[in-house]
């Protein structure tokens, strides 16, 4: 089934940063009612009182007032638990919990919000322009008409992916959650290895920036091409790519340093999950 999010609230977003803010204007865009959303945020920023102003919306210091039908926490994982104890109050028995909050699992929230209907996510940061992906994973009270409101909430930062472990999630954490920082250092090592060549560190990073964009849009327009084919058209037999792949695949190459970092990734979540 599906939902809208004209249907959905009131909404009280917990944690007004940039991702935060980047869902509730994806929410607003998507047809949330600026009157079915709070913000909540100790210490706004001035982005969030301008959000908050153009809309109208109400910007609280603390939650209270009122019990949302959806509370969404998008606070670092570092304070969740005494943010998750100034919430008891307005948790409701219709409140659905959704959380972003790196490596926080879900029996953690299920303590802190004195409630199993919870639903543990994590997006990445192209969800500030809609092109994220989100995995997610249910709490033991989460029903179907809860997932497909969270499908509704987190379709407006880019896909939805439903996973069945905890375990699964902290793997997506290390591949898609930290991916895009693995994407934005090769353009930089693109770009040094140009000037290295020759190139203005000028002229070497837009060349490496939009080969990225181009390569990401042509993966974007054919969806159904798996990324080794696109590789393989790419590549002549003995050719200049041919080259340079060699490099990045052998045995010392990019496949076993990328797994190193994806592994270290996933080990930094799990120590934050048990902070």
């Amino acid at each position: 089934m599906s939902v809208s999010l004209r249907t959905i609230g009131p909404v009280m977003l917990v944690g007004a940063g940039k991702m935060g803010l980047a869902l509730a204007r994806g929410w607003l865009d998507a047809g949330l009612a600026p009157s079915n959303l709070v913000l909540v945020d100790p210490s706004p920023s001035p982005e969030a009182r301008a959000l908050a102003a153009d809309y109208e919306l109400p910007l609280h210091a603390e939650g209270a007032g009122l019990l949302p039908n959806v509370l969404v926490l998008a606070v670092k994982p570092q304070i969740i638990d005494a943010v998750m104890e100034t919430l008891q109050p307005v948790i409701g028995p219709q409140t659905l919990v959704v959380s972003i909050a790196a490596g926080i699992d879900i029996a953690r929230l299920t303590r802190g919000m004195d409630s199993g209907r919870v639903v543990r996510t994590m997006p990445n940061t192209p969800a500030q322009i809609g092109k994220g992906v989100t995995g997610a994973v249910a709490g033991p009270d989460v029903d179907a008409d809860e997932r497909a409101t969270v499908d509704a909430l987190l379709a407006a930062a880019g896909m939805v992916v439903w996973l069945d472990s905890e375990g699964d999630l902290d793997a997506l954490t290390g591949v898609s959650g930290s991916g895009p920082a693995y994407v934005f250092n090769m353009v930089e090592a693109m770009a040094a290895a140009g000037v290295q060549q020759g190139l203005s560190p000028e002229i070497a990073m837009k060349l490496a920036r939009q080969t990225v964009i181009g390569a990401a849009a042509l993966m974007e327009a054919e969806p159904a091409v798996p990324a080794e084919t696109l590789r393989k058209n790419v590549t002549s037999p003995n050719g200049t790519t041919a080259a340079a792949l060699a490099v990045l695949m052998a045995d010392d190459g990019l496949t076993p340093l990328m797994e190193r970092a994806v592994a270290a990734a996933r080990k930094r979540t799990e120590e934050l999950g048990r902070a």
